[in-house]
């Protein structure tokens, strides 16, 4: 059981990468639950398209698609991110491009913990479980 990271379209690794798997870790451990395979495919805005067309006859562009493969306690799932996306939505926030990138990053694998955030109510819980796994990424990085 592991976290992979790749891309496809796009030139692009993290460079503090056993630092990002370990908060990752500890985000869905703080859940009571287990890392399974949780793969990380980067990608651009067109490959992410076709995928939201092919997959979940959406045409809108997004930032990322997340496929939820858990099964009980054992968090699995592929999660893919449009890296030109994530840099829009930097410059959008005003918010630095690591930043942006971690948010989106933990927002996959908050999905996969079973937040949704369809809702206001569960967009705006959705915000507040980010801004707190934001909060231990600082004190792991």
């Amino acid at each position: 059981m592991a976290i992979y990271f790749s891309s496809e379209n796009i030139d692009f690794e993290f460079e503090n990468e056993s630092n990002v798997i370990k908060w990752i870790t500890a985000v869905v451990q703080a859940q009571n639950m287990r890392v399974g395979n949780i793969n990380y495919l980067f990608c651009d805005d067109a490959y992410l398209i076709g995928v939201n067309q092919a997959y979940l006859n959406h045409d809108t562009y997004t930032d990322i698609i997340t496929f939820d493969y858990v099964e009980g306690n054992v968090v699995s799932g592929d999660i893919l991110i449009s890296i030109e996306r994530v840099r829009e939505n930097a410059c959008l926030f005003v918010s630095p491009f690591e930043q942006e990138l971690l948010r989106v990053v933990i927002h996959g694998v908050l999905h996969l913990l079973g937040q949704a955030d369809k809702s206001d109510e569960e967009a705006a819980e959705m915000r507040k479980k980010e801004e707190a796994a934001l909060a231990l990424w600082n004190t792991i990085a």
